[in-house]
């Protein structure tokens, strides 16, 4: 192994200038660099690494100088064999991976030095936001009022934009670690050498290690990617978080009775998901459910076997109460090593009831929890609150003996943990598109001599008919009956649902999606389905109306956004299912779509039909005494509803936020806020700390906006969706065009997420999942689903108002300083200006784009509309810099343009390669299809990994 000493250039130099308070993070990844650099020469040669510092060098330079490095980096790369190629994509891959994880880190190394410094409380957190509303004066009842309800739960989704595989992402953990370590050694302590040295075997490991995957993952491999982010950080973070959100309300607020237990849970669709995934299926329900139980039990069960080692009070020396002794006696437990301690024995007892509890809900996979066998039988735990119970006397008797911290510090975690976890771990949504619905319920309907006509029936016949089933106990599946495949495997899977509710509570199912409803009947078809497997039961004379769940339509595109109060308020006013509402606490659920709804009308339009929604919604909900809860079905990427939560949850309507909130977690996103424990702790405060600020002060502010404001907004959506609209829908030219400028179809053959591409065999827009859409334009850095159409929308406003365009740029002005929802959505589309690049879009069309014409004029209107859009960003904010309220991302974006532009470079030549190839379209293109569509596959996942927030 050569040393750095050895090395003319190392592969990370000095783009990463020192800013104060950055130091380290640059320190950070310069020594990855260097070590990276190390074993690109020891493993490929000093011709690769040559290679490779060459065109870091090159790319720097231009980069630094302003001037474009495509035309040298074609010179240097152009005449390289292809495997030589995939070295150097390799080396830039895992350097902007090396450089996440440094970053990450970095934001966990800022926290810890303001809170050993004892800065003022950083923005976003739950102190700030208290601070802020007791300087706002908002009463400590309405707080305390909030606290009580609060709930707020993240939803984990299974999206094809994380790309990396466990086993880099557990390497990279590793890193993250050591990293750590190297900083907290100090400069002149000798153990950093032998940290250096732990961090050179690990990116030797990851250089060894194959970034793609061999095989498409499977629904069951997602289950278990997304559930190693409990052992690695959600389980130490959500209890810690609920404790401190109880200590805020006693100490600050006076609240000494609310229970925080629930306000913080976590969610998943992975494997109850349906919608367009033919691979869910109620085997892999069950799977995902019972995967789901294994990692809580196995949790609950090495916490108790730690506290049965940990409490080895004596006796001879303390007098626990009468309740613990009583524990204790009961548990079984006669080893003469433990008759004096009660804790131990007491504690031995518990594990083993909880051991049986798992028997009776694993079965036979209980032996993959891994735990040790008990050798006391004891009847199983009927409820998990018994063992919350046990755990209570167990903190009361230490408490009673002056071991209050021991309490504290030892049995409250483990009391919370069940508390919040329970034996389902997080709630698992089921979600299925309305289509499929009504094709089941039509079966239904015909097999019991219904109706053979149901889906010829209007809304109105088909909402007359769904009453009657709903008013009637009697069950509309038949068992001689014959029925499709579809209403087989729905009722299957339902099946599935209604036995782990049995099982695990309702909390282990606890919400049904349904997408692209537009309808009464679409929520009421649901609720005959649930009845048919007992989850929902109708009144009798003898019983009220019950729903084990929520029925949540899903409103998406803009059509049914702007069609989602009439809709809620015709299903509101339904007698039936205003009986199933108000078995339901009198909540109502509705998600919200965000990347179909910007696929379908573009950004602008998206927002303000999202918000203009919301507000429809609050205001329909309150008229029929039903409170509100949104869901928030939002990306990693602005184009579909990302950007920092906090501001985002803040500039909802009034009312929309009503101590409540569940939002999508997706793709790269999750690996991004959960991947440790620092970086959980800060999104889910962040959240938390939104939603409280939001839900206290919701009827004080004018978060609404203006009418004049909301008057100019509809219309800037409306002129942006129709330029939007012409674009993407009013030419025929646009899908080739689309399908040749992007990866697209080559991203399909990824071995990424289970659920396909698209919804079905076509090459259309409208039948491409959002995500492909919005990862397809970032690869190429048009990424025009975040702001394609503003720029004409804000043009035409100004030729409404004067031939300048200054009145319109006041009020836009005024508008950005006065509303956070306009504010916000200007900053988020300035974070994608500052990551779009229209010179190499423009290298990807003149490369791939076949038909020259169409190229073109096409590609003249994205450039054209993103020179309007940044002209009047600037215009609106005052800053040519689209990031200058953003300097965190501007430095990290700096640093990362050098790595991404080689890449590119090496993208379009691939796929230039590789469609002539497959065309044959050129015979002198090159033979080694194989190996060049695995570039492309690199270049794919090295470009995601370099953006960080791609799908």
């Amino acid at each position: 192994m050569t040393t750095t000493a050895e090395h003319d250039q190392p592969l990370v130099g000095d783009e990463l200038t020192a800013t104060s308070g950055y130091e380290a993070l640059g320190d950070d990844i310069r020594l990855l660099g260097r070590l990276l650099g190390d074993v690109v020469r020891d493993q490929a040669g000093d011709a690769t690494f040559e290679l490779v510092e060459s065109v870091r060098r090159i790319a720097v330079d231009g980069r630094r100088n302003g001037s474009s490095s495509v035309n040298d980096l074609e010179a240097v790369l152009g005449s390289q064999p292809v495997d030589q190629v995939i070295h150097v994509i390799r080396a830039f891959d895992w350097l902007s991976l090396l450089a996440n994880t440094a970053e990450d880190l970095h934001v966990e190394r800022r926290r810890r030095h303001h809170l050993s410094v004892g800065s003022v409380a950083q923005p976003g957190s739950l102190e700030a936001t208290f601070d802020r509303l007791e300087a706002g004066g908002v009463p400590a009842e309405r707080i305390r009022s909030v606290l009580a309800d609060l709930m707020v739960s993240p939803v984990i989704t299974a999206h094809p934009t994380e790309v990396r595989r466990k086993t880099i992402l557990d390497v990279l953990g590793d890193v993250s670690e050591l990293l750590d370590r190297h900083d907290r050694l100090g400069g002149r302590d000798r153990r950093r050498d032998e940290v250096v040295r732990e961090l050179d075997a690990k990116i030797l490991t990851l250089w060894q290690t194959a970034i793609l995957r061999l095989s498409k993952l499977r629904v069951s491999d997602e289950i278990n990617e997304a559930l190693r982010y409990y052992d690695v950080s959600l389980f130490e973070t959500i209890p810690r978080l609920a404790a401190d959100l109880e200590r805020f309300a006693l100490d600050r607020f006076g609240a000494d009775t609310i229970d925080t237990s629930r306000s913080i849970s976590m969610g998943s669709w992975i494997g109850g998901d349906r919608d367009g995934n033919p691979f869910v299926t109620a085997d892999v329900m069950r799977l995902a459910i019972g995967r789901q139980a294994q990692v809580a039990l196995g949790h609950h069960l090495d916490e108790l076997r730690r506290l049965s080692i940990e409490l080895s009070m004596s006796v001879r020396l303390i007098t626990p109460t009468a309740e613990l002794l009583a524990l204790a006696d009961a548990s079984g437990d006669d080893s003469p090593f433990r008759a004096d301690e009660p804790y131990r024995r007491a504690l031995r007892g518990m594990y083993a009831r909880l051991y049986a509890f798992a028997e009776v809900v694993l079965g036979r996979e209980v032996d993959e929890i891994g735990g040790p066998v008990p050798r006391i039988e004891l009847p199983a735990y009927t409820s998990l609150d018994e063992l919350v119970a046990e755990l209570d006397v167990v903190a009361t008797s230490l408490r009673s003996h002056g071991a209050s911290d021991l309490a504290e510090v030892s049995v409250e975690p483990v009391r919370r943990a069940l508390a919040v976890f329970g034996a389902h771990l997080c709630g698992l949504d089921m979600r299925q598109n309305s289509a499929v619905h009504e094709l089941v319920v039509s079966d239904l309907l015909a097999g019991a001599g219904v109706t053979t006509r149901y889906l010829d029936l209007d809304e109105a016949a088909r909402v007359a008919v769904l009453t009657d089933e709903l008013s009637s106990p009697r069950l509309l599946r038949h068992p001689t009956a014959e029925y499709t495949d579809t209403t087989v495997g729905e009722l299957d899977v339902l099946h599935a649902a209604a036995t782990a509710v049995r099982q695990l509570g309702r909390r282990a199912v606890p919400h049904y999606v349904i997408s692209m409803a537009n309808a009464v009947s679409d929520v009421l078809e649901v609720a005959v389905l649930l009845k048919e497997v007992g989850l929902l039961r109708t009144a009798t004379s003898r019983s009220p109306a019950r729903c084990d769940l929520d029925i949540v339509p899903l409103f998406e595109t803009i059509g049914d956004l702007a069609g989602s109060a009439d809709t809620l308020a015709a299903l509101l006013a339904h007698p039936v299912y205003g009986e199933l509402i108000a078995s339901r606490s009198d909540v109502q659920e509705v998600m919200i779509g965000y990347s179909d709804s910007n696929k379908d009308g573009g950004y602008l339009s998206s927002q303000w039909n999202l918000f203009a929604a919301q507000a429809a919604l609050v205001d329909v909900a309150a008229d029929a005494g039903v409170r509100l809860r949104l869901f928030h079905g939002r990306g990693g990427t602005v184009g579909r509803g990302g950007g920092p939560a906090y501001q985002a949850v803040l500039a909802q309507p009034p009312g929309s936020v009503d101590r409540a909130i569940r939002v999508t977690e997706q793709g790269e996103m999750v690996a991004a806020k959960y991947a440790r424990p620092a970086l959980a702790r800060r999104n889910l405060e962040t959240l938390v700390a939104a939603t409280i600020r939001a839900s206290c002060t919701a009827v004080d502010g004018d978060d609404a906006g203006s009418d004049r404001h909301r008057e100019i907004m509809a219309t800037l959506a409306g002129t942006a969706f129709d330029s939007y609209r012409s674009l993407v829908y009013g030419d025929d030219r646009f899908v080739t065009f689309f399908r040749e400028i992007t990866p697209t179809n080559e991203i399909a053959t990824l071995n990424v997420g289970s659920r396909p591409a698209s919804r079905k065999k076509s090459e259309a827009i409208e039948d491409l999942r959002a995500i492909p859409w919005v990862f397809g334009w970032t690869q190429c850095r048009l990424m025009i689903p975040a702001w394609f159409g503003a720029g004409s929308a804000f043009e035409s406003f100004a030729g409404t108002h004067d031939e300048g365009g200054e009145a319109a740029g006041d009020l836009l002005r005024e508008m950005y300083g006065d509303w956070p929802f306009f504010r916000t959505i200007i900053d988020n589309m300035g974070m994608v200006l500052a990551k779009a690049d229209i010179e190499i879009g423009r290298r990807y069309a003149d490369a791939l784009v076949t038909d020259e014409t169409a190229r073109s004029e096409i590609f003249a209107r994205i450039e054209h509309e993103h020179t309007l859009t940044r002209r009047w960003h600037e215009r609106i904010t005052g800053s040519p810099d689209p990031l200058s309220d953003n300097p965190l991302l501007a430095r990290s974006l700096r640093n990362r343009y050098p790595y991404l532009d080689p890449l590119h470079v090496m993208q379009v030549d691939l796929l230039r390669r590789y469609r002539a190839e497959r065309d044959g379209s050129d015979p002198g293109a090159d033979p080694e299809s194989e190996l060049v569509q695995r570039g492309i596959q690199l270049t794919i996942n090295a470009i995601a990994t370099g953006i960080r927030n791609s799908g």
